[in-house]
């Protein structure tokens, strides 16, 4: 039996090995024999809704492993789930993401349908603690590779968690927000997370101008 258990641990090493993973936490031994790299979104969603790679999976409801367009232009990348939105399953719920509709449809005017929204973390931190760098570690992979599938003519990072973990960049973010990066042959902008909007209503009409720069490569 233990030689089995080792076969699939090894299986499930040199899976994560080929994904690109380079650290992963603890996990245990499932018996699934064989694994493929995933060739659509579709299948690398799936693998997310059934990912254990750490200790998140054990707390959440379900895995948000996006919404929206698979061929949209315009990708929205927030760093965590939150809880409201794991109680709901719905990547705009609470008055933040009623924020973040306002401005994909009154400012790009854009429907929902045609962006793609999606977290950097899948799932929603335990407890409401800022998710670790070993659970960032184990799941960024999966953001990557959406960007990959997904092929957007602009990332937009809300806030500055987003930003800072997906392009590795812990600088100050009020000397990047706003700016274009050239970022895996997109343009990435990142911007104010709707929670600080609504903290801080006077930097609404800098977000306006920054959405403004969003829909000018749209």
């Amino acid at each position: 039996m233990k030689s089995f258990q080792n076969l699939i641990l090894l299986q499930n090493l040199y899976r994560l090995k080929a994904l690109g993973f380079e650290y992963v936490d603890h996990f245990n031994i499932n018996e699934k024999t064989t694994f493929d790299i995933p060739k659509s979104l579709r299948e690398l969603n799936s693998n997310i809704s059934t990912c254990h790679l750490c200790d998140l999976s054990k707390a959440r409801t379900q895995s948000m492993s996006g919404f929206g367009n698979q061929n949209a232009d315009v990708m929205f990348i927030d760093f965590s789930v939150s809880q409201t939105q794991d109680e709901q399953n719905n990547h705009y719920a609470g008055r933040s993401g009623e924020t973040l509709k306002n401005m994909i449809e009154n400012v790009l005017l854009l429907r929902l349908e045609d962006v793609f929204i999606t977290h950097a973390i899948k799932c929603k931190p335990l407890k409401s603690n800022v998710p670790s760098s070993s659970e960032w570690n184990s799941c960024k992979n999966y953001i990557f590779s959406q960007i990959d599938f997904i092929k957007p003519k602009v990332i937009v990072t809300l806030g500055n968690e987003a930003y800072a973990k997906l392009n590795s960049d812990e600088e100050n973010f009020e000397s990047v927000r706003g700016h274009v990066i050239d970022f895996m042959g997109a343009k990435l902008i990142p911007i104010y997370h709707p929670q600080h909007l609504l903290r801080n209503p006077e930097l609404k009409k800098v977000t306006l101008n920054d959405l403004k720069t969003i829909k000018s490569f749209l």
